[in-house]
């Protein structure tokens, strides 16, 4: 976005990133930003990082927690010393941080875990017997194979279909045993905005619960678990711009508090006894928080919660949003491009295109954008793999291609970011590779690539 951004001196030798090699005056959201990379041709240019949907770059205030952290973290919560008391300080003070941020009501657990999968995961394994889960297909993975007892739903053709779809699912299923409705805030595919508040609402008139699949919401608009009244929230921190190995499952006690213990070990039992089976688990985000947590990766996470929450969100979206309007507008003009859409392309949505390139592979258009403009994509399927196949279909190009690629912006994006990005496609459409590609080692390749011999 145009907000500034953290750069590391121009070396000719690309070396890792030290904190001491950024920028003294940043403002907390501004981006930790890589060396310049390599291209084919020799030279070297500012990386032009569009896969923000995948991982996002840290920020100041997350490379700066880091930092503080790192010479006195140790073991929390078990330890009399004072680096270990201060440092359950800052532990706990991050899941307060992580709570607001997301506007969790006063009793509702906050669970750090590695990451979204990890989240779904956990509450997969708490449902109450019986559980049934409902979910459209359009989900990410990580939202469609946890489930033990799921009904797929088609994906649906508009906001306004998915909500009847869900209000069929529920009049059939009844109410003699638990529902969960499993819902992506933002698709990861498309980035289009679900209908949360209105699918949240449909389900409590049923009794049935939601969880909220925040993973690609979290780090473009503000949530309010409250005010949506999604019983259930998920998301990563590497997405949320503080990368560390750190995610987040936040939502009701009850569920939580009465099921197995996520990792059964030290930290989440409360009393062991001399027979194995005499066991007293822990209630609260200990119970699934067994043995010796990311203490580094959930300060670092509440440190970016806490900028954010403190920010102006209706200028980051406005500023995210002029940049993918600038994309989608820039990939329309080439001939050939078809981008993805499930809602329709006027439909709202966070700064994610995803498009397919007549003629072109989407691996081959990934390898050719980094290899000879320096701009970060993502091919394939995206981890959901129906949905993405289905719109590779309905956008009518090659009946051959079943892969796609996808641009995402955030913090940090440029206008010359998302220029370079089209001109490359452009190029490639009417020019074709500057030098000969191969599939190497599973992905496509300069055959000769000089690059191979740099490293970071």
């Amino acid at each position: 976005m145009s907000l500034s951004t953290i750069t590391a001196p121009n070396e000719q030798a690309l070396r890792p990133l030290r904190l001491v090699d950024l920028a003294p005056a940043t403002a907390p959201l501004d981006v930790v930003s890589p060396p310049p990379v390599p291209l084919v041709d020799g030279r070297r240019v500012p990386y032009a990082n569009l896969d923000y949907a995948a991982s996002a770059p840290a920020v100041r205030a997350a490379a700066e927690a880091v930092a503080e952290l790192l010479p006195r973290y140790t073991a929390v919560h078990r330890g009399a010393g004072w680096l270990s008391t201060e440092c359950t300080r800052a532990y706990e003070r991050a899941r307060g941080e992580v709570a607001a941020f997301l506007g969790c009501r006063p009793d509702d657990q906050v669970i750090f875990t590695k990451h979204t999968t990890e989240s779904v995961n956990l509450l997969a394994s708490a449902l109450p017997p019986r559980t049934r889960v409902v979910a459209f297909d359009s989900e990410h993975h990580a939202n469609l194979l946890p489930w033990p007892d799921l009904v797929r739903l088609p994906a649906p053709a508009s906001p306004r279909a998915a909500v009847a779809s869900i209000g069929a699912a529920l009049a059939v299923l009844g109410d003699d045993a638990p529902v969960l409705i499993a819902v992506t805030g933002a698709s990861n595919v498309t980035g289009e905005l679900f209908p949360v508040a209105d699918i949240t609402r449909l389900a409590h008139r049923f009794g049935a619960r939601v969880f909220l699949d925040a993973a690609q919401l979290a780090p473009h608009r503000p949530i309010d678990v409250a005010a949506l009244g999604v019983d259930y929230v998920a998301f990563s921190g590497h997405k949320l711009y503080a990368p560390f190995g750190c995610g987040v499952l936040a939502g009701r006690s009850d569920w939580l508090d009465a099921a197995p213990p996520h990792l059964a070990g030290g930290g989440a039992s409360a009393l062991v006894g001399d027979a194995t089976c005499d066991v007293t688990w822990r209630t609260g985000p200990a119970r699934h928080e067994g043995g010796s947590p990311n203490v580094i990766g959930a300060v670092a996470l509440g440190a970016v919660c806490a900028e954010l929450g403190a920010t102006d969100w209706q200028r980051l979206v406005d500023e995210e949003d002029a940049l993918r309007r600038r994309l989608a507008t820039g990939l329309a003009r080439i001939d050939g491009v078809r981008q993805l859409h499930l809602f329709g392309a006027d439909s709202p949505r966070v700064g994610t295109v995803a498009f397919i390139v007549d003629g072109w592979s989407a691996g081959l258009v990934a390898a050719v954008l980094s290899a000879e403009h320096g701009v970060g994509v993502r091919d394939g399927l995206f981890c959901a793999h129906p949905l993405t196949r289905r719109l590779v279909h309905e956008a009518g190009g090659d009946p051959s291609t079943t892969q796609a690629v996808r641009a995402s912006v955030g913090l940090g994006t440029t206008v010359d970011d998302v220029d370079r990005l089209i001109a490359g496609v452009a190029r490639l459409v009417g020019k074709g590779p500057a030098v000969p590609y191969a599939v190497i080692d599973g992905r496509y390749a300069p055959v000769d690539d000089p690059r191979r011999t740099l490293s970071f």
